[in-house]
C-alpha cells in the first residue's frame, strides 16, 4: 500500500484530479484508509495562526487561494506563499510590493514579481489550461497598471489574453480601430477612468460579457474612481457588469469563471439528453 510520506510529498493542495487519485486509490486499495486521511489532515484548511489556509479552494473554485498582500507583513506573506506552494498550488499574490516580494523569493524561490501589476506569481502543479480568449481593453496609460493586474491574474489563471491598450473615448477612431480583435474574443475586460464612458461603447460594439473595471485615475470630480463606478452601473449598454474601483484581479477572476463554465459544460455529459423518454 501506498503510505502516508508519499501522498504527503505529493502535496495537500486538492485539486480535482489529486482527489480523484485519492479516492480510487482507497477503492482499490493501494492507499490505505489512514494514508488518506493524513493526506487530508489538512482538511478544510491550514492554521498558521494569523491565517487559515485554504488548501481546497482550488477544487471548489478550479482556483487556489489568492493572497491578497495589502494589510499583511512582508513575514505573514511570505508564510502563506510556502504553505501554498510547498502543497503544490500556483501561487498567486496582488497589490504586492518589492519589500513583500523579497520575503516571498527566500521561501519561493521560483516566485516572479510582476511589478507594473503589483503581482508576485509562481506555478504549481495545477497546470491551468483555460479555452478561450479574454480582450483587456484599457482606456489610457494611466490605467495600465489596473489592466495588467487583470492581464497577469488570467494568464496565471491559465486563459489566453489580447492586450488592447490606450483605446479612450478621446480619440474613438483607435477603439473603433480594434473593433474585430475585440469581437474574437470569448469575453472582455473594458479598464477606464475619467468618467469611465470606454466600457459602453465597447459593450455596445459587441457580443460577448464585457467587465467594466473603473479606475481611480482622474482629476478632483473623479472622486478616486467614484464618478467612473457610478457611469459603469448607469451605462445603458446591455451584456456589461461592473466590479469595485482598481480591482483588476475581480475582473480576471470573473472572466476566467465564464470561461472554466464554458469547459465544464463541454466535458461533462448531459445528464439530461441521456435519459430515457
Amino acid at each position: 500500500m501506498v503510505e502516508a510520506q508519499w501522498l504527503k510529498l505529493e502535496g495537500t493542495g486538492m485539486d480535482s484530479e489529486i482527489m480523484r487519485t485519492l479516492l480510487d486509490g482507497v477503492r482499490s486499495g493501494t492507499v490505505s484508509p489512514e494514508a488518506a486521511l493524513a493526506a487530508l489532515r489538512d482538511f478544510p484548511f491550514e492554521e498558521l495562526g494569523f491565517a487559515k489556509v485554504d488548501h481546497h479552494r482550488s477544487l471548489r473554485q478550479g482556483f487556489p487561494e489568492v493572497i491578497f498582500c495589502q494589510g499583511k507583513t512582508p513575514a505573514q506573506v511570505a508564510e502563506i506563499a510556502a504553505s501554498l506552494h510547498k502543497a503544490g498550488s500556483t501561487l498567486l499574490a496582488t497589490r504586492a510590493t518589492a519589500e513583500v516580494f523579497a520575503a516571498v523569493k527566500k521561501s519561493v524561490p521560483s516566485a516572479q514579481f510582476r511589478d507594473v501589476a503589483r503581482l508576485i506569481v509562481a506555478p504549481g502543479r495545477d497546470n491551468l489550461v483555460l479555452d478561450g480568449t479574454v480582450g483587456v481593453v484599457c482606456a489610457g496609460t494611466g490605467d495600465i497598471p489596473v489592466a495588467e493586474e487583470a492581464v497577469g491574474t488570467l494568464e496565471v489563471m491559465g486563459a489566453k489574453v489580447e492586450r488592447v491598450f490606450d483605446v479612450g473615448v478621446a480619440g474613438l477612431h483607435r477603439l473603433i480601430y480594434f473593433r474585430d480583435t475585440m469581437a474574437r474574443c470569448d469575453v472582455l475586460i473594458a479598464v477606464a477612468g475619467m468618467e469611465g464612458a470606454m466600457p459602453s461603447v465597447v459593450a455596445g460594439l459587441v457580443d460577448v460579457p464585457v467587465i467594466a473595471v473603473p479606475t481611480s485615475v482622474g482629476y478632483g470630480a473623479n472622486l478616486g474612481g467614484i464618478a467612473a463606478l457610478l457611469g459603469m452601473l448607469n451605462s445603458c449598454a446591455s451584456g456589461l457588469t461592473v466590479v469595485n474601483i482598481d480591482n483588476g484581479f475581480g475582473a480576471a477572476a470573473f472572466a476566467a469563471s465564464i470561461l472554466r463554465g464554458r469547459q465544464k459544460k463541454q466535458t461533462e455529459p448531459d445528464v439530461h439528453a441521456a435519459r430515457d423518454d
